[in-house]
């Protein structure tokens, strides 16, 4: 999914905000929940990116971990970016390395999206709009009113991220996939 959201991402526009067509969706996480092989080559780019915030979704506690859901919602209130990005590193150390080698490979591909957001209309903020709810939630409900904040707060770090995620993960990040 990566690797063709890494492909086609950067030229399709509103790639994370369209979703593709719900009976294909549903059929292909059918199969792939039933361990089956699945060619999404040739499915619309828009059900894959369905698929993959849905996978992000169902990570159990989410890829950021929501028992570290204070420190990352806090991490945006630090000082100045240097600050930010060591506050960030040290929170990215107590994460599982499973979690770790996922985040880099998806920061790698919103880089390549955000870079031609010219053409494809998803800049980091929209991007970071998208996808921050996929990746980090808190570990008990709350009211809709601390949920809508707790969101726009997840989504500025998000956003963050993937601004500076050369920065935060490292420059080889941009060569993650190789030449495809």
């Amino acid at each position: 999914m990566l690797s063709l959201l890494y492909q086609e991402g950067p030229s399709t526009k509103g790639i994370f905000r369209r979703s593709g067509s719900a009976k294909t969706f549903k059929e292909l996480k059918e199969k792939l929940d039933s361990g089956n092989e699945v060619d999404l080559a040739h499915e619309s780019i828009f059900v894959t990116a369905s698929l993959f915030k849905d996978f992000l979704r169902n990570i159990p506690g989410s890829i950021l971990s929501s028992q570290l859901c204070d420190k990352w919602v806090s991490v945006l209130d630090q000082g100045n970016n240097e600050e930010k990005i060591k506050s960030i590193q040290r929170l990215i150390e107590l994460l599982p390395r499973a979690n770790v080698v996922l985040l880099r490979y998806i920061f790698g591909v919103l880089h390549g999206i955000e870079m031609r957001s010219e053409e494809n209309q998803m800049n980091a903020f929209n991007l970071a709009v998208c996808i921050a709810p996929s990746l980090l939630w808190p570990p008990v409900s709350s009211t809709p009113d601390i949920e809508s904040e707790f969101i726009k707060k997840i989504s500025s770090l998000v956003q963050f991220l993937i601004e500076n995620c050369c920065r935060i993960f490292g420059d080889e990040i941009t060569s993650l996939f190789g030449e495809i």
